[in-house]
């Protein structure tokens, strides 16, 4: 079973410098923390942005690749987390059917999914093992989200999602 979620944003974790893409289960309070290269979170934040490069970034590339071939994203899934390692699956069909699922790093995953509006799902096994409740958090003001993944932000590190 998948749970639908959300990005709520790309920040840098500190000390370390490291920046983590966060989601929230749409229909509630759990969150899920990606550490992600800085690559993946510039063209994640881009995305949620509607920022448009000068020329295309590696997943534009890849959405263009896609509709130029008749494919069309059905879903991301982010399936498991393995030696602190997250695993996720491009979920694609085109005029035949649905295609074999594609393995992808997550942040690569979502970073295509925002560009083509696609959902993105969690397994729920995945979201009860790695997922965090933040209190106060899905009430549905993005302000009062942003201000409660910045204090989640301040009070973790690395090694709670080992």
């Amino acid at each position: 079973m998948f749970t639908l979620v959300e990005v709520v944003g790309v920040r840098v974790e500190m000390p370390s410098n490291q920046p983590i893409v966060l989601l929230k289960e749409v229909e509630g309070t759990t969150f899920l923390a990606i550490w992600v290269g800085s690559v993946e979170a510039t063209a994640i934040a881009f995305a949620q942005q509607e920022l448009q490069p000068v020329r295309p970034l590696t997943h534009d590339l890849i959405v263009e690749i896609l509709e130029s071939t008749g494919v069309t994203m059905t879903a991301v899934h982010i399936t498991e987390m393995r030696d602190g390692i997250f695993y996720a699956e491009l979920q694609m069909r085109n005029e035949s059917g649905a295609l074999p699922a594609i393995s992808a790093r997550p942040s690569d995953a979502i970073a295509i999914a925002l560009r083509t509006k696609t959902n993105i799902l969690v397994n729920q096994n995945l979201l009860d093992s790695a997922g965090i409740q933040i209190p106060g958090a899905g009430t549905g003001e993005s302000e009062q989200e942003v201000e409660a993944f910045r204090e989640f932000l301040d009070q973790i590190n690395p090694d709670d999602f080992a």
